[in-house]
């Protein structure tokens, strides 16, 4: 059997939609929020959606001048594992993703950016959140000091792009904004992608 191509399929998106029916808090807590909606069906049925809803976040794929990688290690509670990761973290009520973006990496890093680009959203848990992360390559870095919220303890480090791939591959970073974002930083040194320069 030959499957259809993209090009193959009804055009528009009218035939897969849900439609909200009636919608109800579950959960509200520090700043995640459970909701669950009935929704009609595209065949006219009925089902439930559970979801969190998220305020939003940034990261940010920092550049040494000798071409590596700004990381972090830091012990993630729900998973019960300490992860290597990019510069991340939420946004503020109503705050300016670039903004969020510069105020994360010198707060976790301690390095501010001369040169900021943007690079794309993501949306890492589609099938329950609303999360979205905005992802931006940081350059012409400048090296100052920390500061780390009360409750926030992690290493700043940085490894070459080859090794950071390589942790990707070998599973050592499941994290889905690194992962991405390795994966990106290796077709931007090839010249294969670009990203978007912020004036």
């Amino acid at each position: 059997m030959t499957e259809k191509s993209f090009e193959d399929l009804p055009a528009g998106d009218q035939h897969l939609q849900e439609k909200l029916i009636s919608g109800e808090d579950i959960y509200g807590g520090i700043f995640l929020h459970m909701k669950r909606d009935k929704v009609s069906l595209p065949d006219g049925q009925e089902a439930v959606r559970e979801y969190l809803t998220h305020p939003g976040a940034v990261a940010i794929v920092a550049l040494l001048n000798d071409g590596r990688v700004l990381l972090e290690r830091q012990y993630r509670y729900p998973i019960a594992k300490t992860c290597i990761e990019i510069p991340a973290g939420k946004l503020d009520s109503e705050e300016d993703h670039l903004s969020c973006a510069k105020r994360e990496l010198e707060e976790e890093t301690g390095y501010t950016a001369k040169k900021w680009s943007y690079i794309r959203r993501i949306h890492p848990v589609i099938s329950y959140s609303t999360e979205l992360i905005d992802i931006y390559l940081a350059e012409d870095l400048v090296p100052g000091k920390s500061k780390l919220d009360d409750e926030e303890f992690l290493d700043v480090f940085a490894a070459p792009l080859d090794q950071l791939i390589a942790w990707v591959e070998e599973g050592e970073i499941t994290d889905v904004k690194t992962t991405i974002s390795a994966y990106w930083l290796d077709r931007y040194r090839r010249g294969l992608v670009k990203p978007q320069p912020i004036e």
